[in-house]
């Protein structure tokens, strides 16, 4: 388990496993930096300055030392840690205590002709960078090709000019200088058991579902967001004759199959739920609580959908979101907050310009957790009825305007009672 925070305190120890090139230093900032930020690259070779004196594993150092070294806060070196270990560039060990040890093993950059094959990272890229900057790096890349059909093949193997002759004993190290890569990982996104099963036998030659088939078409579902059903039939219209995938052309279908969902547009990558260092002490049983806990540990495209009832929610809407949150970079939590406060009082309507506004404010204010956007926006409610209020008394069949859940809730740590506990486990139990 991760420990939930991270003190200037806590110490760590760099091992190598990169032993970077020159040339590595550009797969960083041209491949990598448009994907992670200037900060998680930052972070990276700060790292690899550690291991100047000792070019295998630094000496020990506090994460003070990255505070004053990067001139960045700990929030955002954690945030810069977590893209790094996204991608396959660092790994990281702790050993916690009262001042917790860290251990962050440094990998290689992928070299660029993975990268570039790579079937999320080349897409996220294109998207980041733009069809122009993308084929610049494909043009720096590109190795031009070496015609050799004239010529013969003369090289000599090693028994051809060596012999072998009696040797002195000598020992094997297995523990030598190695520069190594780390694909990123990804989890499950695929029942694999369903998908093959729904594949007339006939069709597949027996190794078409290999370790390698299936890492791809788990990242292919993840970058495309392809469910099992969906991806039933781009598999199976990607078989060649032998019964194998085609993998050039199973890519192109995931692509077509999205762009056809999305209107045309390529997926990007969002920092996708509430960092745990902004999120409240758990122990709090209070109604207020619940609801913090709900916005902070659901993802913005979980909670809208889970207003949807049934179905998914619309492009614009979802378009929206990622807005907020690429855009306006606010927290997944407090995005959430602004679309349950914008959804209760404007009749379960989410008007850009009114979401916008808000954003806005929050981005001002520098609002990241969920607290402070819950406060802020029973604030500016309060503010805006008090201001919109007539001196005259309100009619009997005035009605009143809806707010959301957390509205007048008691704030400090009180008890539930039993309904309010059903409540609460039946609205958890739908957005689950």
């Amino acid at each position: 388990m991760r420990p939930k925070t991270l003190l200037p305190a806590d110490t760590y120890v760099v091992y190598n496993k990169a032993f970077l090139h020159v040339e590595d230093r550009k797969l960083l900032t041209l491949l990598y930096q448009p994907i992670i930020g200037s900060q998680a690259v930052s972070l990276y070779l700060t790292l690899l300055d550690d291991l100047m004196k000792e070019e295998i594993m630094s000496e020990s150092f506090s994460h003070h030392h990255l505070m004053a070294t990067t001139q960045l806060s700990l929030d955002t070196i954690k945030i810069a840690r977590e893209k790094l270990e996204a991608v396959g560039l660092l790994k990281t060990y702790v050993k916690e205590g009262n001042i917790h040890q860290y251990v962050y093993l440094l990998y290689a950059p992928l070299d660029a002709g993975s990268f570039l094959n790579h079937p999320v990272l080349s897409v996220v890229l294109y998207n980041n960078v733009g069809k122009k900057e993308y084929d610049q790096l494909i043009s720096y890349f590109q190795v031009p090709p070496l015609r050799l059909k004239e010529y013969q093949d003369i090289t000599l193997k090693f028994t051809d000019v060596f012999e072998s002759t009696s040797l002195k004993s000598f020992e094997v190290f297995d523990q030598v200088k190695m520069k190594e890569m780390k694909m990123p990982l990804f989890e499950s996104q695929i029942d694999f058991d369903l998908l093959i099963s729904s594949i007339p036998k006939d069709m597949v030659h027996e190794r078409c579902f290999n370790r390698e088939t299936k890492d791809l078409i788990n990242a292919l579902a993840f970058t495309y967001h392809i469910d099992t059903i969906a991806m039933q039939n781009l598999v199976r219209d990607s078989l060649n004759e032998k019964g194998m995938i085609d993998k050039v052309a199973f890519r192109k279908s995931c692509r077509n199959f999205y762009q056809f969902e999305q209107g045309g547009k390529l997926p990007t990558m969002i920092y996708r739920s509430q960092p745990d260092f902004l999120k409240k002490p758990e122990g709090d049983v209070s109604k207020w609580a619940k609801m913090v806990y709900t916005f902070e540990n659901l993802t913005p495209y979980e909670y809208l959908k889970s207003k949807y009832k049934t179905g998914k929610p619309t492009k614009r809407d979802l378009q929206l979101i990622e807005e907020l949150m690429v855009d306006q970079k606010l927290k997944p939590g407090v995005v959430n907050v602004l679309l349950s406060y914008c959804l209760s009082t404007n009749n379960a309507k989410l008007s850009k310009n009114y979401v916008e506004t808000l954003a806005g404010q929050f981005k001002r204010l520098h609002i990241e957790t969920v607290e402070d956007a819950m406060r802020l926006t029973e604030k500016e409610h309060k503010k805006m009825k008090k201001f919109v209020e007539k001196p005259q008394k309100v009619g009997k069949n005035s009605k009143e305007e809806p707010l959301p859940e957390w509205f007048g809730k008691n704030q400090v740590l009180d008890e539930s009672t039993e309904e309010d506990r059903k409540e609460m486990d039946s609205i958890l139990a739908k957005l689950a």
